[in-house]
């Protein structure tokens, strides 16, 4: 699928491979997985071949696959594209027993609030300052209270000089969260903190590689003692116990599971219940028609802000004309509500 706002030279679409199971009683679950512009051909293969053969004869129940199929898969990889291809079956699992049970997926699980806010982000590092503005100001328009930006020029002055802009649309009551996507290494995350703390930012997103488990631990530490902007990853963790060892060391303060990037709607729960335990804030990375539904049924945690959903900018299935249908969820307002549905609501065009 064509990106309306290329997510930079090197990213001009995402691939979105669906899948369809039927259950031997005769129910029907259609899924997905997705991946940015490189890998989906593996995941296919990894769908048709390795997964359908493990998958056929066993139980239907949602989540019984989950953690034999990733020890099954686990020879060709512990995450990254084993676990995005988990997805596909997983999510197609999940959507035959909420649509055998004639509900949405919120239904099913229990929601625990009617909406959730939602941020405004984008992919905007190669932006201009201007472009980079005026993207805010149309948030800003829309009613978002809360957005992020991307940060990890090559000179850190530049860097603070568009946050500055940033904030002066924002105001000091809108947060403004920052994404490094990994582009520093740990004295250049310090020292750019340091600077960019100026503008207050909500957290700090992958500043490091984002398996740099100890290089975390450190910037963590570092930045209790300083500016005390929170850590946030996950878009690039891929299993509940990677989840787990950020949350335990104190690594990460946020997580951002992506569900389908994490393996489907089974270990995104655990993730979240894993998070629970530690106090952690959980607020879902992209995919808001699904990562949506999710946020709704999330327990509230007390002391931990609710969840919220990413809206990036042009970039949902519906806005990109992927769906055969309406969307489950509709964002307006900077919130997040759902839209009548069966199942999860996604069929791909």
């Amino acid at each position: 699928m064509p990106l309306t706002r290329p997510w930079g030279a090197d990213v001009t679409s995402v691939g979105v491979i669906a899948t369809h199971v039927v259950r031997s009683d005769g129910a029907e679950g259609w899924g997905f997985s997705w991946t940015p512009q490189i890998g989906a051909e593996a995941v296919h293969a990894l769908l048709a071949h390795d997964i359908t053969a493990f998958a056929v004869g066993r139980s239907a129940d949602p989540g019984s696959e989950s953690l034999a199929l990733w020890r099954h898969l686990h020879e060709a990889g512990g995450g990254g594209v084993t676990t995005i291809a988990m997805a596909g079956l997983n999510l197609a699992l999940w959507d035959a027993a909420v649509r055998a049970h004639g509900t949405s997926l919120s239904g099913f699980l229990g929601a625990q609030r009617e909406s959730v806010r939602a941020y405004g982000s984008g992919v905007n590092l190669h932006y201009t300052q201007d472009e980079l503005v005026a993207q805010v100001r149309r948030w800003v328009d829309a009613g978002f209270d809360a957005v992020k930006v991307k940060v990890g020029k090559p000179d850190v002055a530049e860097d603070l000089d568009r946050l500055r802009a940033v904030r002066e649309v924002l105001g000091p009551d809108r947060a403004l969260m920052i994404d490094a996507n990994q582009r520093w290494e740990l004295d250049r995350a310090t020292t750019s903190l340091e600077s960019l703390a100026e503008v207050s930012p909500a957290w700090i997103e992958e500043p490091l590689r984002a398996d740099d488990l100890y290089g975390h631990i450190e910037l963590a530490r570092r930045l209790a003692a300083s500016s005390g902007i929170p850590i946030a990853v996950g878009e690039n963790l891929h299993n509940v116990y990677r989840f787990d060892d950020f949350l335990r060391t104190g690594a990460a303060q946020i997580v951002q599971p992506n569900v389908v990037r994490v393996g489907g709607i089974t270990p995104f729960l655990g993730i979240a219940a894993i998070a629970a335990e530690y106090g952690a804030a959980v607020h879902p990375h992209l995919l808001p028609e699904l990562s949506g539904q999710l946020a709704l049924c999330l327990p509230a945690v007390a002391g931990v802000p609710a969840p919220m959903a990413e809206d990036v900018e042009d970039a949902g299935f519906g806005a990109l004309g992927a769906l055969d249908g309406p969307s489950p969820v509709r964002i307006a307002d900077a919130t997040l509500t759902e839209t009548p549905h069966i199942g999860l609501g996604l069929r791909f065009r």
